[in-house]
């Protein structure tokens, strides 16, 4: 009995190693040319999941979403590795078959095409259905494997990197998009603790379904401008760069809960959509805006808000100063400024076609409202700590929005008592976030503190917990403050 188990359990740690040792030989085929077959499979596995799962990973991992989906991949070929080691020989070939087919149609999806993703993924199939057949001897063996497999990963990754490596440098010859100049100021810098007016292009969120953003040549990129219209256009970054004009705004995505870290405040650079429609032209059936990435994600928008000026629309190709950055939308985006970023527009920019209603956009099929869905006021708590002024006070500041209309007034709450007012620091722009801060006297202890936000169009925070799907999340900020 004893003599089985440790059989069985030699056995297990031998498959293993070989699915580590095939996922290592997949990665680093796909990576010759910067792809990566883990990320393919990633995008596969966002693309297909059910969206309670989808949201149960979003809200355990964070903004740590997409090193955990490649982590949860490799596990997962590992355990595959596990399972296929316990079929008859051929069975097992038969399945590592079907794998390594199912492996080679996702590197073939059009979200994901890659000819070095479909090498790997053949070449990780074979690997794991010569190495399950003759199985490493021993733990020697294994670690052979293993090692093997973890140093072709780590090849891999260094490869990928050169590539991220020589895109940025692709990026950099761009040179200057629009110009931050003197950074802004609006009275409450000496508050330690306090977000900037301006989120730094390092520190802003990232939130797509990709995990790796696509190489563009900028020299060789043109946008499309296709579809219901007069005037089709085809046009350089050069020639957007002509007519771009700054704005600053803040971006928030559908999954910022209370207090979250997936918002961002930034001055942008981009044409107004209405400006590229008074060009094209749409024709009189053209109802919707399909904004479509390179890799044919899609999110649509409706053509009169924008040509109307009632949707301030945007196609974006410069933040604070600097041109995207590749994991930002390089070399373009569309941006409108006060709808949650799933449904302003796409990042890495390829055309904009004008359509009518039959267009179902990629949310839309995953179970998300049409939209457009607007972002409510919101508050953020940065600072509740004893005051550094005056014996016996508390210093409570944050950031609040309420875009389009802009911030009128932010009021905090202690202990469940009234709402106090805050002061407001000098607005930016209506559709920005805009800082505050207040001072109170608070005797020695603990105090729950919330803060809500008014937008000037009358609308008042939502303090009902709620999750983000699907209309976005609700809730106050609530924090404990210790005097």
């Amino acid at each position: 009995m004893r003599t089985n188990r440790d059989q069985r359990r030699r056995g297990g740690l031998g498959a293993a190693a070989v699915g580590v040792a095939a996922l290592g030989v997949g990665e680093a085929i796909a990576a010759a040319s910067g792809d990566s077959l883990i990320d393919t499979i990633g995008r596969a596995v966002t693309d297909i999941a059910p969206v309670p799962v989808v949201e149960a990973a979003v809200e355990a991992a964070g903004r740590n979403d997409k090193a955990v989906t490649r982590a949860m991949i490799g596990v997962g070929v590992v355990a595959s590795a596990l399972g296929l080691g316990a079929l008859p020989d051929r069975v097992r070939t038969a399945a590592v078959a079907a794998a390594g087919a199912g492996g080679g149609a996702l590197a073939l999806r059009q979200a994901t095409r890659s000819g070095t993703a479909l090498a790997g993924a053949t070449a990780a199939a074979a690997v794991l259905d010569a190495g399950l057949r003759r199985r490493p001897r021993g733990l020697f063996g294994a670690l052979v494997w293993a090692g093997a497999g973890i140093g072709l990963l780590a090849a891999a990754r260094r490869g990928q990197r050169e590539q991220e490596r020589r895109q940025q440098e692709l990026v950099r010859t761009v040179g200057p998009m629009g110009t931050l100049g003197v950074v802004p100021e609006d009275g409450l810098e000496d508050e330690p603790g306090l977000a900037p007016l301006v989120t730094a292009n390092h520190r802003f969120y990232v939130a797509d379904v990709n995990l790796r953003p696509p190489r563009i040549d900028p020299n060789r990129w043109r946008l499309a401008v296709t579809g219901m219209v007069a005037h089709p256009l085809r046009l350089s970054l050069a020639e957007l760069a002509d007519d771009a004009v700054e704005f600053d705004a803040v971006m928030v995505c559908v999954h910022n809960r209370p207090g979250d870290g997936r918002v961002g405040n930034a001055r942008w650079f981009g044409v107004p959509l209405a400006n590229l429609l008074k060009h094209a032209i749409p024709e009189p059936g053209a109802t919707r805006l399909v904004t479509r990435a390179v890799d044919g994600y899609t999110i649509s928008l409706p053509v009169e808000p924008l040509r109307s000026g009632e949707m301030a629309g945007y196609l974006v190709i410069g933040m604070n100063g600097e041109p995207l950055a590749p994991a930002h939308g390089f070399p373009a985006r569309v941006f409108v400024p006060g709808l949650y970023g799933q449904y302003a527009g796409a990042k890495w920019l390829a055309e904009l076609r004008l359509t009518d209603d039959s267009h179902v956009d990629y949310w839309w099929r995953r179970g998300w409202p049409p939209g457009p869905l607007w972002i409510p006021p919101q508050a953020r708590i940065d600072v509740a700590a004893p005051g550094r002024g005056a014996a016996g006070t508390a210093t409570i500041a944050g950031v609040a929005w309420a875009p389009p209309h802009g911030v009128a007034a932010v009021e905090v709450r202690i202990d469940e008592g009234d709402w106090l007012p805050a002061d407001l620091g000098v607005e930016l722009a209506a559709q920005s976030w805009r800082r505050w801060r207040l001072t109170v006297p608070l005797a020695a202890g603990e105090y729950t503190v919330q803060a809500r936000t008014t937008s000037r169009s009358g609308e008042v925070q939502d303090g009902v917990d709620h999750p983000p799907f699907p209309t976005g999340p609700g809730g106050f900020h609530t924090v404990t403050l210790r005097v």
